[in-house]
């Protein structure tokens, strides 16, 4: 009987990954701390509850037990990591793309920003005075291909779906349900930042079971194939609720109510490279994204977050519509003024040659 042992298994993708090990006839645990559990979770499952960002109490959760697989997917990853040591075949991390360097402050780079896309090979953070949390996240990768030289990494990206602890398409449908006639986007939303829907990346991951001895002691950026801009996103999610806005283009540096809806302080992209995991592990998208953002929608629709509550207060976003209107006002008389002080554009036809008889050195315009 193969086993397996999902730590955590209660978040966005844990439900897809469970679904997935058991199709491939694992018996399988979550170990969480119970504080919270979801439907999707077949009776079958077994909990064990603890805390596991704590080596003593998962060294007395699972004290003489072993397993095929494990997937780590919350808690401290290191601590789990070390806890497993001997106790499994194949240890399956789940860390994050803020690992790269350059993720949080495009400044440290040269040219600003990240590669596009970023691949694995893209450095990450080394010290802790960078950026503690990208240093964390980075490390991490490290102590558990240390403690399980044949271990799997994953960086996972910003994740849609049911459970999320920061669903940004909140902002959206929330504002649809208000009515609101415009929404502000920084740099008319055309911002690329590598999105992955919680099934999908449950697929990536099971990849690695599948195929062990490929993924054996490798890291791979995983995400959706398909990818959509901030605008295309707003735009997929206003459709399936019957909805358009008018979309206002501000400058990031003021388009507060936008940094929910973008989860972006700045204008780079955050796109990853695909390749590998495509090119190694076979992946590709088992949902199309539009019909992923279409599902997620309708789940949040159904499963609304408290007004003012804790989802809200974790997206940081106040639905303050008096600012909106306000910033709206302030940027259609700029846009007023601006088309007021208009230049005609000087004709510039493509520089190439279209001579109308052969032998001649330049064409009718002079080309």
């Amino acid at each position: 009987m193969k086993t397996a042992l999902v730590v955590g298994g209660t978040g966005p993708s844990g439900p897809f990954l469970v679904k997935g090990l058991q199709e491939r006839g694992y018996t399988v645990a979550i170990f969480h701390r119970g504080t919270h559990e979801i439907p999707e979770i077949p009776d079958d499952v077994e909990h064990i509850h603890g805390d596991p960002h704590f080596r003593e109490t998962l060294d007395a959760a699972i004290a003489g037990r072993t397993f095929d697989v494990v997937i780590a997917t919350y808690g401290r990853i290191r601590v789990i990591a070390e806890a497993l040591v001997g106790k499994t075949e194949q240890f399956i991390a789940i860390g994050g793309v803020p690992a790269y360097r350059g993720y949080f402050d495009p400044s440290v780079n040269f040219p600003h920003g990240l590669p596009i896309p970023v691949p694995e090979t893209a450095p990450t953070v080394q010290t802790e005075q960078e950026h503690r949390f990208s240093y964390l996240i980075a490390s991490t990768e490290q102590a558990v291909l240390a403690a399980h030289p044949h271990g799997v990494v994953y960086r996972y990206p910003y994740v849609y779906g049911p459970y999320q602890l920061l669903p940004r398409e909140w902002c959206v449908i929330r504002r649809v349900l208000d009515k609101r006639p415009f929404l502000i986007l920084s740099e008319g939303g055309l911002g690329l930042m590598t999105h992955g829907y919680a099934g999908n990346l449950a697929h990536a991951v099971l990849l690695a079971v599948d195929k062990p001895e490929v993924a054996a002691g490798q890291i791979y950026n995983c995400g959706d194939d398909m990818q959509f801009s901030v605008r295309q996103i707003v735009d997929i999610i206003a459709d399936e609720m019957n909805h358009k806005f008018e979309i206002l283009s501000l400058p990031a540096e003021v388009a507060y109510p936008a940094r929910s809806v973008s989860l972006e302080i700045t204008p780079h992209h955050k796109l990853m490279d695909l390749h590998k995991i495509k090119q190694q592990l076979g992946y590709s998208d088992p949902l199309p994204p539009d019909t992923a953002l279409r599902r997620t929608a309708r789940w949040y629709i159904e499963h609304q977050p408290e007004r003012g509550g804790d989802i809200e207060q974790r997206l940081q976003d106040a639905f303050d519509y008096d600012t909106e209107d306000h910033l709206a006002a302030i940027y259609r008389d700029a846009m007023v003024r601006a088309r007021a002080f208009h230049r005609e554009m000087v004709p510039t036809p493509h520089p190439y040659p279209h001579p109308k008889e052969p032998g001649l050195a330049r064409d009718h315009r002079n080309r």
